[in-house]
């Protein structure tokens, strides 16, 4: 029995094909409790040779993943703790399995669900370069679905609607690429599911990505950007050319349409950042985010991290075959992870200033290349000091404020009587601007003071990006009245000395 359409919110759409329930049926029955062996080569119940080919779609149906096996934490702890080394296909079923384990430590235990994630997109349809790059900007509006990407329920999903395929309006794009994950993992696909509800702005744009091969297909590379902390995703797809007796061409990119309307594409490469914008303190510690997972059948030739910088760029790090080699001290990536995990992040230890800028994270396999960019940005906390210049009249503050970055900062003056509200306070002056060896700034502003008859404190305020808050500091000014009687005393009590003294040299 086919589903029917009905209104839903954006993103949270399961796209519906040829699905019936039926195939529901059989998809549920294959979701059962899988229990850890504890023996090598197996994955539960099943040994790891019957599972070659297994996709991240079938393995998250295959059990309910995350749920605490009473032998040590299920298939992920049993290979962990193997003497033996693991070969390649081990190695990728144990990439899965820790990602998809992750559930383990919520208590609600919450299911993995298979849904489809349905996106606005671009179409660049001219301008194909090598590399994947587009030379033109005529773009068209195209509609990109991800079948069937595991997300974990977190209750959102219940009732979920499905997407109709067959029931497109009038004034959809006439470009739907529906594409399957089967190969790759989708990281943070919930970030792409609650956009929307977490007034977030998802941004999608896909390009051709020409190869030089004499295989009939087609490749495009998608970049998707979700607005705020991210994350960002590059895909790479391959389309197949050949068309079955009887197939419709698209029109315009004259390549084989399903039954469905769509352009059926394979994902074969993925590289995501979880950090695509990031600002540190001066002299603290980076770790850059860089994830990566691709098709069975693609072998890791090589990463590279580049940094850009004012117009000029340089080599980072590169690893290539097991070697490593790293142009700025002590930059490294740990290459069990990367090998294991698909995780290329870039650590940077001491940061300095000269560590700022764009850092370009590229993955290299045998058929593709994919990257992703990192905005990074040093900041650096203003120490600030108040003091009284002098104590004649007018006395003069100054606040010194010294070892801030970037240069942009406010300074405010306020001054606030007994009892009283604090009033802006105009007419400060400024030194010159300082920068030191390290490329921090410091500069001092300097304001009269004029305190009231029960005297008056004064704060000077620095607001700057590195801090979370506005830094104050604060001196009480003693009033003129007393100033003045002071000044008058000391002055009678020299001139009596002085006449005593003369007395006395009599």
């Amino acid at each position: 029995m086919k589903r029917t359409l009905e209104r839903a919110p954006s993103g949270f759409t399961d796209w519906q094909g040829s699905h019936d329930d039926s195939q529901s049926e059989s998809e549920s029955a294959l979701r059962t409790e899988e229990k850890a062996t504890g023996r090598q080569g197996w994955f539960g119940e099943t040994p790891l040779p019957q599972l070659r080919g297994t996709s991240q779609q079938e393995l998250v149906q295959k059990g309910r993943w995350g749920e605490g096996q009473e032998q040590g934490g299920g298939c992920c702890s049993a290979w962990l703790s193997r003497a033996a080394p693991m070969g390649p296909e081990e190695g990728w079923y144990l990439l899965l399995c820790l990602a998809l384990s992750g559930a383990a430590a919520d208590p609600a235990e919450r299911q993995w669900q298979a849904v489809d994630v349905v996106l606005d997109c671009f179409l660049v349809e001219e301008g194909r370069n090598l590399g994947g790059f587009a030379g033109s900007r005529n773009m068209v509006k195209a509609m990109l679905v991800l079948r069937q990407v595991p997300v974990l329920d977190d209750g959102s999903l219940e009732g979920f609607i499905d997407f109709q395929g067959g029931t497109l309006a009038k004034d959809n794009p006439s470009i739907t690429f529906e594409a399957s994950v089967n190969l790759v993992q989708i990281p943070q696909a919930e970030a792409l599911l609650h956009a929307d509800c977490n007034g977030k702005e998802v941004t999608c744009e896909i390009s051709y990505y020409f190869l030089q091969t004499t295989e009939k297909a087609a490749w495009f590379i998608t970049n998707v950007q979700v607005s705020g902390e991210g994350p960002d995703i590059s895909m790479v797809m391959k389309t197949p050319r050949d068309a079955e007796n009887g197939a419709v061409l698209h029109p315009t990119l004259n390549l084989p349409l399903s039954p469905r309307g769509t352009v059926q594409t394979t994902v074969e490469l993925q590289v995501t950042t979880q950090t695509p914008s990031l600002s540190l303190l001066l002299g603290s510690s980076a770790s850059l985010h860089c994830g990566f997972s691709v098709a069975p059948g693609l072998v890791l030739t090589s990463v590279e991290w580049r940094r850009q910088h004012k117009g000029s760029g340089q080599m980072v790090y590169r690893w290539t075959k097991g070697q490593q080699h790293a142009k700025r001290e002590g930059a490294t990536l740990e290459p069990e992870q990367l090998l294991l995990a698909g995780d290329a992040s870039l650590t940077l230890p001491s940061l300095t200033l000269k560590d700022e800028g764009t850092y370009i994270c590229q993955i290299t396999t045998s058929l593709y290349q994919a990257q992703q960019n990192i905005h990074f940005h040093i900041q650096a906390s203003p120490k600030v000091r108040l003091s009284l210049a002098n104590k004649a009249v007018p006395a003069t503050l100054v606040c010194n404020i010294a070892g801030y970055y970037p240069l942009d900062m406010t300074v405010k003056w306020t001054r606030e009587e007994l009892g009283g509200a604090p009033i802006l306070v105009s007419g400060a002056s400024f030194s010159g601007l300082r920068q030191s060896s390290d490329g921090t700034y410091s500069i001092s502003s300097f304001l009269t003071p004029e305190p009231g008859p029960e005297g008056t404190t004064y704060t000077c305020q620095i607001t700057h990006i590195s801090l979370e808050q506005p830094l104050s500091v604060s001196t009480w000014i003693a009033p003129p009245e007393q100033e003045t009687t002071f000044g008058v005393l000391f002055a009678s009590g020299l001139f009596l000395l002085a006449l005593l003294f003369l007395g006395l040299q009599r």
